[in-house]
């Protein structure tokens, strides 16, 4: 009934519980960026970075890192402008972000890693990968689209966030959060995808929103030859199937997962199961280089 831990089981026991509950970290990037981020996992176990969707912070993936094995070592900043990064007074297209990311891998010495994106942190993932092909081992996209410069719901998002000032209304982030992912998250989910979201000042909003409308990288996909994973839900609003069965065939070594009943915050909603898959992907991949 009494149980006695040995004090080197004991230790063992805490350093894993300190890698699976990471704490906020600080790095400034060679560009003065500064960007939170968390990480966890084992510093010799293939990396993995995370990209949030705009409007967002490293908050998005809390749920999906907890399903992670201590395995990889994850990492998962909070990108300009975003959450309590610094906001600089511009720099907010795909390229710039993905610079960022260039930066952040620099100054952790993260020679290569498997870059994961949400939503629109897809685009930055493409970006990154046409840029910097060398850096990266792997693709994953999280409900990512192809390209935002066609979907239907571009034009109203572009006409709400026109006239934002600060401090940005509720109402707005509400109605940009909820218009597609709040049917599929918790409501404590979404209350505190709200909070994140209220940090984002409005000449953010503008400038992140009035780029990834008009980025399209569909042209260089080709050129990208890492192994890429697609993960789309079937009940995903935003993003039809066929902009992700396109995504899969532009790039040359890339496959799709789709998830019966999985809504565009997959990650959210699904954390158990997409980790599972993000994990079978990296172990595969991981062997090619051993």
């Amino acid at each position: 009934m009494w149980g006695f831990v040995s004090t080197a089981a004991l230790e063992l026991q805490l350093a894993r519980e300190a890698l699976m509950n990471p704490s906020v970290k600080t790095v400034e990037l060679s560009n003065k960026v500064r960007l939170p981020y968390v990480e966890q996992g084992d510093p010799a176990g293939p990396k993995l970075i995370f990209l949030h969707p705009v409007g967002d912070s490293w908050r998005a993936f809390e749920g999906l890192l907890s399903e992670l094995p201590d395995s990889i070592h994850a990492f998962a900043p909070t990108q300009r402008g975003h959450g309590d990064a610094s906001r600089p007074e511009s720099g907010y297209r795909s390229k710039d972000f993905a610079e960022d990311l260039l930066h952040f891998m620099d100054a952790l010495d993260i020679e290569a890693a498997f870059i994961a994106g949400g939503s629109s942190g897809g685009l930055i993932a493409q970006r990154f990968a046409i840029d910097h092909l060398n850096r990266v081992r792997g693709l994953i996209f999280l409900a990512a689209p192809l390209r935002l410069t066609d979907n239907p719901m571009t034009p109203q998002v572009l006409e709400s966030v026109s006239g934002l000032t600060d401090p940005v209304d509720p109402e707005f982030v509400r109605g940009f959060a909820g218009g597609i992912v709040r049917e599929h998250v918790s409501p404590e989910q979404f209350e505190e995808m709200m909070a994140e979201s209220m940090k984002v000042p409005a000449f953010v909003w503008k400038a992140t929103i009035a780029g990834l409308a008009e980025d399209d990288f569909s042209s260089g996909l080709p050129t990208v030859s890492a192994p890429a994973l697609v993960m789309w839900g079937d009940q995903d609003r935003g993003l039809p199937r066929s902009d992700q069965e396109r995504l899969t065939e532009l790039l040359p070594n890339a496959r799709l997962i789709v998830y019966r009943g999985g809504g565009h915050m997959l990650y959210w909603q699904l954390p158990g199961e997409v980790a599972a898959d993000i994990v079978s992907f990296i172990d595969e991949h991981s062997r090619e280089h051993c």
